[in-house]
């Protein structure tokens, strides 16, 4: 989850230059996808890869630019995004997706079914965010929130980015426990099947306990946010085989994730509205 302050925005030829930096993977295709290429070929679970699904480098250059779209400071070689932004030309992209809870700008155009009700029929809502959450607790469900949410995700292919990363994987943590984690992973596995099938890699954001089933629901790296602050990033780095871009918040963050993780992990310090250059709150350090 973006920290508090920014605004995650309700709208959103694949680069080049990331094929110079992305490993290359070719798995098994999706039916009617040829299998091409060679590379890491590990079995991902409930989620195949199609053949030409980039994984972002390990230990490289790593902006954060969910709060606005600029252009990235020399020695970027990885950048996220919001998915109403487009891709940075010659970089490995990240297209950020909030997968699942609604904007607060987005919840009148989610049918009312949709969105998790207690018992009492109110709608559960991210008090941090003011978001409802969506409803994925059952197989009926899940399927119609990632039809929808599918649809964005084809937006972030036909943009040219490389990657996705669907936010608010730990939002059942937040349900008053009407979801699970199993529903979590059900529910990731669909948006992962889809990104697969358009040639996208998709990130697990945060949810450090659900890293143990990242092959189950398909996913192929990590978007983690300070795992250096609170200890999590060797939890990411197991599990994705130090496939992991890092956000840290404060300053004694950054030291304590480069003090450990500095040699294998892409790390970055940004300030929490993840501001652009030229506002008074922007922050960028990478040591």
């Amino acid at each position: 989850m973006p920290p508090t302050g920014v605004l995650r925005a309700a709208g959103s030829p694949r680069t080049a230059g990331a094929l110079a930096v992305a490993l290359i993977v070719a798995v098994p295709a999706l039916a009617g996808c040829s299998a091409r290429g060679t590379g890491d070929s590990r079995d991902t679970g409930g989620s195949q890869r199609p053949a030409a699904v980039r994984l972002p480098p390990r230990h490289a250059g790593f902006d954060y630019q969910i709060g606005g779209a600029y252009p990235p400071p020399e020695g970027v070689r990885i950048v996220s995004r919001d998915r109403s932004d487009s891709p940075a030309p010659g970089l490995y992209n990240i297209c950020y997706v909030n997968a699942f809870q609604a904007q607060p700008e987005e919840r009148s155009s989610w049918p009312s079914d949709l969105l998790l009700r207690d018992a009492h029929g109110r709608v559960v809502i991210d008090e941090d965010w003011n978001e409802p959450l969506l409803d994925i607790g059952t197989p009926a469900k899940r399927e119609r929130v990632a039809g929808r949410v599918n649809r964005w995700l084809d937006g972030c292919a036909k943009k040219g980015f490389d990657a996705v990363e669907p936010d608010n994987y730990d939002s059942y943590t937040r349900s008053h426990h009407l979801l699970t984690a199993s529903d979590a992973t059900a529910y990731m596995t669909l948006l992962s099947r889809h990104a697969h099938a358009r040639h996208l890699a998709i990130a697990q954001k945060n949810t450090a306990e659900l890293a143990g089933e990242r092959g189950r629901a398909g996913l192929d790296f990590a978007v983690a946010e300070e795992c250096g602050q609170y200890d999590e990033c060797g939890v990411y780095a197991r599990a994705f085989d130090a496939r992991v871009v890092d956000i840290e918040y404060t300053d004694s963050g950054l030291r304590k994730a480069l003090d450990r993780w500095g040699g294998r992990l892409s790390i970055v310090r940004r300030d929490r509205d993840v501001s652009t250059p030229g506002s008074t709150e922007y922050v960028r350090k990478v040591q």
